[in-house]
Order: structure tokens, then C-alpha cells, then sequence
């Protein structure tokens, strides 16, 4: 009998990544949803990615119409476009709005 027998082994390049439902985008939108003056690295911390990734996130939310900002002092202020319908897919008919209300039913109301 070999040494693998009867053992289940585990191949590392046969290992799943772990998936989630929402993406980093989706998250961001989220946290900012609960606070507009949120500082991107408090972002970044929420969701566990860099500053950077963050960074990029807010630029693609913002060049899709998705999320503006205005500067206050030191600080940025986002405004999510909450009409904005979503992008793609089944979802294309449905704005923001409502996938933020449904994640974030307690803090979007005073937001989106």
C-alpha cells in the first residue's frame, strides 16, 4: 500500500480562490453610502484592499457616472449618481438606487 493511499490529497493548483456575491466596486459604493466624507483609506481598510486599488475603484466608479465628489477643505465629499441604472445583464434596468437600498436599507436613505 503507498504512502497516498486512502489519504485525500490536495493539489495547491487545484485550490479554489474564495468568490464572494459583491464586488470591491459594490463595497466601496456601500461604505460610502454610509458616509460621504469617508477618507479613502478608511475605504480601502472596510473593503481589504490598498489605497491604490481604492483609488482606482473610485476613478472607475466616477468615469461610469456612477459617483462624483466634491472638495471641502482637505477632505472629499462623494455623491453617489443614485439614478444611474446599473451597467449590464439582467440588472440593466434597475438604478442604483435600488441595489443600495436593498444592501444598505438603514443608511441610504439619507444618501441616494
Amino acid at each position: 500500500m503507498g504512502s497516498h493511499e486512502g489519504v485525500d490529497s490536495i493539489d495547491a493548483s487545484s485550490e479554489k480562490k474564495p468568490w464572494t456575491f459583491l464586488t470591491n466596486h459594490t463595497r466601496a459604493l456601500m461604505v460610502i453610502s454610509e458616509d460621504p466624507k469617508v477618507r479613502l483609506r478608511d475605504i480601502a481598510a472596510t473593503i481589504g484592499v490598498t489605497e491604490r486599488a481604492t483609488q482606482r475603484i473610485i476613478a472607475d466608479l466616477e468615469e461610469a457616472g456612477y459617483l462624483s465628489h466634491e472638495r471641502i477643505g482637505r477632505r472629499n465629499v462623494y455623491r453617489i449618481e443614485s439614478e444611474q441604472n446599473l451597467r449590464r445583464g439582467l440588472e440593466q434596468n434597475s438604478q442604483l438606487r435600488s441595489l443600495l437600498e436593498a444592501l444598505c436599507p438603514y443608511t441610504t436613505k439619507r444618501v441616494v
